[in-house]
């Protein structure tokens, strides 16, 4: 791949080394990270990146036979294959939730015995996927302790399918606010830890709520639950200063974001709104990809009656139903048109917007990412 003149996207990725893809669920967001992270490569980095994708479709992308939560290189011959020059490397993995959460506990256990009463939890192990938005916050632990490690110019995150692009955003600030609520506090509390038998040291309300939790989730449970709180209070000091760095490292100037959206309206309203909530967080979105984007063909379905004497008698009938699909393609085509026209206006000159059209087949190889790459960086 030849970089030719500097476009604004080879700026950002020559310019920041860490470029986080967000956006709503089911917009390309694991298809572009991986086209961005090649295109770094093919600028001469070291780059990797690292999807939370659990269709695994970036492996088969990168010639890789299986992704984990250890980097693999993409075979250099491979990049060689597909077009990109020599200079770069490529490294892909796949965050594992459990495995990072595991790693923090054993960085902050204050102790060999708090670290294994952690894990061998079983509130722990059955919830620890799950509890306090985990797979969002640890996509940011995994970014910072990826960042920290060094070894790569270039970091590309694509972050979790959520509901909402900005839930990873706040993340760190929910795990801090998550750690000095009063519901953990609560659970801190001896005499629930005790159970039954620490009964009569509990105020009658505080009684009347640990009984019902009982009935309600068995006391087993309860208890499993306390004890995973009593030996995780100890990390609850590295955790807030690990969310903070993590904060830090979101708003410096390194780290830039690139919201992936389509034309469909609903996500357009949210990537405005997602631009919005950056802008007050002091953060920088770096650009804004528009991917699935219908081509306007620049016609109309009207046929003349020369256009029709054309038409051979046996293939006649079918000229209504294609004649009124290529409108129907039109319509959809200029209101994407229409749609990008007014995010181009809100955005302003210095958030570059690109677009990848609709294309008929999936990207499911490096020859896929390289086609997208022709159209985000031309």
């Amino acid at each position: 791949m030849t970089p030719g003149s500097a476009t604004p996207l080879d700026a950002l990725l020559a310019d920041r080394r860490v470029v986080v893809c967000c956006g709503s669920g089911g917009v390309g967001k694991t298809t572009v990270s991986a086209a961005l992270a090649l295109r770094g490569a093919g600028l001469g980095r070291k780059v990797l990146v690292c999807t939370i994708d659990p269709a695994r479709r970036l492996a088969n992308a990168m010639g890789i036979a299986r992704l984990g939560d250890r980097e693999r290189r993409v075979p250099p011959e491979r990049l060689t294959a597909a077009g990109v020059l020599p200079g770069g490397a490529l490294w892909a993995m796949m965050l594992d939730t459990k495995r990072t959460f595991d790693r923090l506990v054993e960085r902050y256990a204050p102790d060999p015995a708090s670290r294994d009463r952690i894990l061998a939890n079983g509130f722990y192990q059955n919830l620890s996927n799950q509890v306090m938005g985990s797979q969002e916050y640890m996509a940011m632990e995994k970014l910072y302790e990826l960042r920290e490690e060094g070894g790569y110019d270039q970091i590309v995150l694509d972050t979790p399918p959520t509901k909402h692009a900005l839930d990873f955003l706040s993340a760190s600030r929910r795990m801090s606010e998550f750690l000095d609520g009063s519901v953990v506090k609560w659970f801190l509390r001896p005499s629930i830890l005790a159970g039954r038998a620490g009964a009569q040291a509990v105020r009658r309300g505080t009684r009347a709520v640990a009984e019902a939790l009982d009935r309600l989730l068995g006391l087993s449970f309860i208890k499993d639950l306390s004890e995973f709180f009593q030996a995780f209070e100890g990390l609850f000091d590295g955790f807030r200063e690990r969310a903070r760095r993590v904060e830090e490292v979101l708003g410096s100037a390194e780290t830039a974001f690139v919201l992936v959206t389509s034309p469909a309206p609903w996500t357009l309203a949210e990537a405005d709104y997602f631009r919005g909530r950056l802008t007050e967080r002091g953060m920088s979105l770096g650009a804004v990809v528009v991917n699935r984007v219908r081509a306007d063909y620049g016609v109309n379905g009207t046929l003349s009656a020369a256009d029709l004497a054309r038409v051979p008698a046996q293939l006649a009938p079918l000229v209504p139903p294609l004649v009124a699909s290529l409108e129907a393609h039109q319509a959809l085509a200029r209101g994407d048109a229409r749609r990008l026209a007014a995010l181009r206006e809100r955005a302003g000159p210095e958030v570059p917007v690109a677009t990848v059209p609709d294309f008929p087949t999936d990207v499911h190889d490096l020859e896929g990412l390289m086609r997208i790459n022709a159209h985000l960086f031309r």
